[in-house]
């Protein structure tokens, strides 16, 4: 695993050993990217389930100003603060251990990116989909980027709507933005 562009490309991250923990591939982080592309520059982005913290770490490579970066697993997180540092990102990331639901009943603030990765089939999208819809953490122009795989949910919410979707494999990654209010017009 390693960083595709930016200012830090090609500097290899550091990943878990065994299989408790299913990292994004090289391969579906670039085709993420070519998807999101416009709208990472001077992006603050949300990072939930963040595993290794490689999308925060591509997105900051990339030119997004900062990153919040939740994981429950203190051994996630010991690994994102030691690639934070070997990447010299210290300053770009918050860098917290605990649920990101738990994150979110205290949070403020509004992201241009919400990184949402959970662990697959385990119930986890709905909920937090609903947690950064209805706390307004979503900023105006704001997308969430849901990877997912083939068996799990990436439907339309009321309150998101479907801007892209690419399939690789097993893998989905969904991208949704907000729908507008009424009398406003969608993006499409």
């Amino acid at each position: 695993m390693r960083i595709i562009s930016g200012i830090r490309r090609g500097h290899k991250l550091l990943e878990f050993d065994g299989g408790g923990v299913r990292p994004t591939t090289d391969r579906v982080k670039e085709s993420v990217f070519n998807l999101i592309q416009e709208f990472v520059a001077d992006a603050v982005c949300l990072d939930m389930f963040a595993g290794s913290g490689a999308l925060s770490f591509e997105a900051i490579s990339r030119g997004a100003k900062k990153a919040v970066i939740i994981d429950s697993d203190r051994r996630s997180v010991d690994i994102i603060r030691k690639n934070a540092d070997a990447l010299g990102f210290n300053e770009s990331c918050d860098i917290i251990n605990m649920s990101c639901f738990d994150y979110l009943k205290n949070a403020d603030g509004k992201f241009d990116i919400v990184f949402l990765d959970p662990p697959y089939n385990k119930g986890f999208i709905e909920p937090a989909l609903k947690a950064v819809t209805d706390g307004g953490f979503l900023a105006e122009n704001g997308i969430i980027v849901l990877e997912s795989d083939n068996t799990d949910f990436r439907a339309e919410t009321e309150a998101l709507w479907t801007y892209k979707q690419r399939r690789y494999g097993r893998t989905y990654i969904t991208v949704y933005k907000s729908r507008k209010k009424v009398g406003q017009e969608d993006d499409e």
